[in-house]
């Protein structure tokens, strides 16, 4: 006996498989692309009824399986008809674009296919923004009521949010910053101020790794909740995983990080604020190596902003600005397009070297280096080959003499003088000791530059 067949109007929003599979997720995904719909699993394609057996465990792994290659969170029911069990998988029309395995699907009828490219380009550019969109899955019982709290108190402090104060209504608050709308949250409201984002968002963390080298982690933390706490958490964790020194001077005694808190701070909210949140399958990352950190968030510069522009002042266009306004209520960074900025300066103080930005592995990335002295870098300075191997030298031995030098590159000690010269007039290396045989050369400290 045959299913109850729809007419064809409401057959574009139902389909039949006899097991679960990879063809039964792309139905899934063109139907969260397009109207919604139902995956029908027991049922061959003609209607026929053949069932299924199904445990609970079998269950949640289809459910898991779903959410984890799409994003997106079904309705599963089981029904039996004469007997026999199917089971009806049912997805809402998503807000924001579903791909499975990296490929757009889309109904088109009462088929699936993937989208061709001029409407893949027209389903991402729809000036819509991720932090605006309704979560009609949430609700108020979502939000960490304390959280909000703590927000209002920064924001009152910074004499950016006067009207309200702790007790203000937190329905009352969020349509007034946008955060709701005719009662129904945004994913800004469930990320900055939720209890659990990652109910919703699954891959919406934040990951901080230490690596002994490009392959061997030797800590690792990943670090979900809300925006807020990944910013208190991330932060904490970093400082886990880099070195401190300590100054007396006087009676306070100062804290000299690897980098400076000011930088890491300013560009760890960077990577969680304007990272793109529609490709929800990608972890914020931060990666802390022996010389070097990088941050990378996923999506690349705003439209408009280029690489260049970044280490000069200008303008600010957020991917998420509900979050961004939030954050800058908060008095936790501001929006005029500065932040790079304050990284800039606050390295230079720290005497470290300039950050690299990098568009790369469809992200943005921002590295702090510790040593200025690569061979990349004095290479761009225009020192030869010798000069670059002494830098070398001293880094490992902490000085070199004239004879050293010549030794070291089998030249005379003339020629050697004259490269010495060069180092000391570009400012790497720095001359001491006394005349003949006492003069050496050791790399110039930064903060002396």
């Amino acid at each position: 006996m045959g299913i109850e067949m729809k007419d064809d109007i409401e057959q574009k929003n139902i389909d039949y498989k006899e097991k679960f599979g990879d063809r039964a997720l792309r139905d899934l995904c063109a139907f969260a692309n397009t109207d919604g719909g139902t995956v029908v699993i027991g049922v061959s394609d003609d209607g026929k009824v053949k069932g299924i057996d199904i445990s609970n465990t079998e269950l949640e792994k289809i459910t898991e399986k779903i959410v984890g290659k799409l994003g997106i969170h079904p309705d599963i029911e089981i029904e039996e008809i004469d007997g026999k069990k199917i089971l009806k998988i049912s997805v809402h029309k998503s807000q924001i674009p579903v791909s499975l395995n990296g490929i757009y699907y889309e109904r088109v009828g009462n088929t699936t296919r993937e989208m061709k490219p001029e409407k893949l380009k027209h389903f991402f550019v729809k000036g819509t923004n991720w932090d605006s969109l309704i979560n009609d899955e949430s609700g108020f019982d979502d939000i960490d009521k304390e959280t909000v709290r703590k927000f209002v108190r920064m924001a009152r402090s910074k004499g950016r949010l006067e009207s309200f104060d702790e007790d203000t209504d937190i329905k009352v608050l969020f349509e007034h910053l946008k955060l709701s709308n005719n009662g129904k949250l945004t994913n800004a409201a469930i990320m900055l101020f939720g209890k659990d984002p990652q109910k919703f968002f699954l891959n919406a963390v934040l990951r901080v790794i230490r690596l002994k080298n490009e392959i061997t982690p030797i800590g690792d933390r990943l670090i979900g909740g809300n925006l807020f706490n990944q910013v208190v958490e991330g932060e904490e964790a970093i400082k886990n995983f880099i070195n401190v020194k300590y100054e007396i001077k006087g009676l306070v005694r100062d804290e000299i990080w690897d980098y400076p808190l000011p930088a890491i701070r300013e560009a760890l909210i960077n990577a969680l604020i304007h990272r793109d949140y529609f490709r929800w399958n990608v972890q914020t990352q931060i990666k802390i190596f022996d010389d070097y950190m990088w941050f990378f968030n996923i999506g690349g510069l705003p439209e408009g902003i280029t690489l260049e522009q970044l280490k000069k002042p200008h303008s600010s266009v957020p991917r998420n600005p509900l979050i961004v306004h939030i954050f800058y209520l908060a008095g936790l960074i501001e929006e005029m397009g500065t932040g790079t900025g304050r990284i800039i300066d606050n390295l230079k103080i720290a005497g470290l070297p300039e950050p690299e930005f990098k568009e790369e592995m469809g992200g943005f990335s921002l590295y702090f280096r510790k040593d200025i002295y690569t061979e990349e870098y004095l290479r761009e300075l225009g020192l030869n080959e010798r000069q670059i191997k002494a830098v070398m030298y001293v880094k490992e031995r902490g000085r070199i003499t004239n004879k050293e030098y010549k030794e070291l590159n089998g030249i005379s000690r003339q020629m050697a003088t004259l490269d010495l010269k060069q180092l000391v007039e570009k400012k790497i290396f720095t001359k001491i000791g006394k005349a003949g045989a006492g003069i050496a050369y050791e790399l110039t400290k930064l903060t002396n530059k």
